[in-house]
């Protein structure tokens, strides 16, 4: 009984938080999403933008197009295209495809929850009241990817790995930020010298991966190829470092390549604090950190990425780290309006932030981040308690 009212809990505030991130679009959403007013009330999402823009309302291929298909892998391209099968034709499709895909990001949000509740049943709670989580719950399709990733951890911990390989493959195949946790898997399969599970996951990962991908690529190669083209060629976008440094009038150039190492080095970083730990982490543990190497290096740091990050960071919380956490969320939530604000300039906002103030609060988001990075990660000597962890209350 104790479970299914904890169940029942945690299912009502995932609730109240996807409610109350639909009133936060509701402006929007009654406004047809008109430009500024998508900016001006922070409640832009790329739901109905790329419905339009990417010719879903009439049910196009997502992959049709080597110039317009959508910037997305496959999974998250089929979800886009087949819900646009079920809006009908007419003034109100706009409104119903966004509804028919909130919805299915909301019951999403609400496994996502269940499952990090039974990660860390002390800490489930931060995920579902987290301001930029709410915030940013309806710009994107990113939970498709973020359950995935989840589920994929918490196979993994609880050693089922062949079930955490398959649904790692499937999170990468939805976005592909998730391919970095292969790295900490790794390192925790080299601590415990088990070598051909490293290789046995990888493959089955990468096999699932390539086996989602295969068709795609065969078939519809220029348009599936895009997603690969526009990562590859994109310059410095919004909320990145780069970015914010040529706000200021700081030119980084090469900034793939700039990009690229900064992943490698703070990886090669994480791989010897870990290889350093005298006891084998969980990837409970340590994926979140992997996670934010990942985001703080790349050349686009969205205020949807809130929904990578901050899930792994609730599961690897632990209790002296809270303040550390509001620091961070703080730090993301004022992101999430000077970013609309700084649009809203552009738009024919009457209102709206300059380019330095963004920059500055920019620079301010990513130093919150790496600020709890360092401020979550245990000593290479600590070995974390985990005894609130997959406890008797939430199996």
């Amino acid at each position: 009984m104790k479970s299914r009212h904890a169940v029942g809990i945690v299912i009502l505030f995932a609730l109240c938080a996807g409610l109350l991130s639909f009133i936060k679009f509701d402006h929007c959403y009654n406004k047809q999403w008109a430009v500024p007013d998508v900016y001006t009330h922070a409640c832009y999402s790329d739901i109905p933008a790329l419905y339009g823009a990417r010719n879903l309302i009439n049910h196009t291929w997502p992959y049709s197009s080597a110039t317009n298909s959508v910037e997305y892998p496959p999974i998250t391209g089929v979800v886009m295209w087949a819900t646009s099968l079920v809006a009908p034709q007419g003034s109100q499709n706009f409104h119903i495809y966004f509804l028919i895909n909130i919805f299915l990001l909301l019951l999403l949000f609400v496994s996502s929850a269940l499952l990090i509740w039974r990660i860390n049943p002390g800490s489930w709670h931060l995920f579902v009241i987290a301001p930029a989580v709410v915030a940013s719950l309806y710009i994107n399709w990113d939970m498709w990817a973020v359950m995935t990733a989840l589920a994929a951890i918490y196979w993994f911990d609880q050693k089922k790995y062949d079930y955490s390989s398959i649904a790692l493959g499937i999170s990468v195949a939805t976005k592909f930020f998730p391919i970095v946790l292969l790295l900490p898997v790794a390192i925790i399969f080299w601590k415990q010298s088990r070598i051909k599970s490293a290789v046995r996951y990888t493959s089955i990962s990468l096999g699932i991966w390539v086996l989602i991908n295969l068709p795609f690529a065969l078939f519809t190669s220029s348009g599936w190829w895009r997603f690969f083209k526009l990562n590859g060629s994109r310059g410095a976008d919004f909320g990145s470092l780069y970015y914010s440094f040529q706000l200021l009038g700081i030119s980084v150039s090469a900034v793939n390549a700039v990009s690229i190492l900064l992943f490698i080095i703070g990886s090669a970083g994480f791989t010897l604090y870990l290889l350093q730990k005298v006891y084998v982490p969980s990837l409970t543990q340590i994926a979140f950190i992997e996670v934010a190497i990942f985001t703080l290096a790349s050349k686009v740091y969205s205020p949807q990425y809130i929904l990578w990050l901050t899930p792994l960071a609730v599961i690897a919380l632990r209790k002296k780290d809270k303040s550390a956490f509001w620091i961070w969320q703080g730090a993301e939530i004022m992101y999430h309006l000077a970013v609309w604000e700084y649009l809203a300039t552009y738009s024919g906002g009457r209102f709206g932030l300059p380019a330095g103030g963004y920059a500055v609060i920019s620079l301010i988001r990513i130093a919150a981040l790496i600020f709890f990075v360092l401020k979550t990660a245990p000593s290479t000597r600590e070995v974390p308690a985990q005894e609130h962890r997959f406890s008797l209350s939430a199996a």
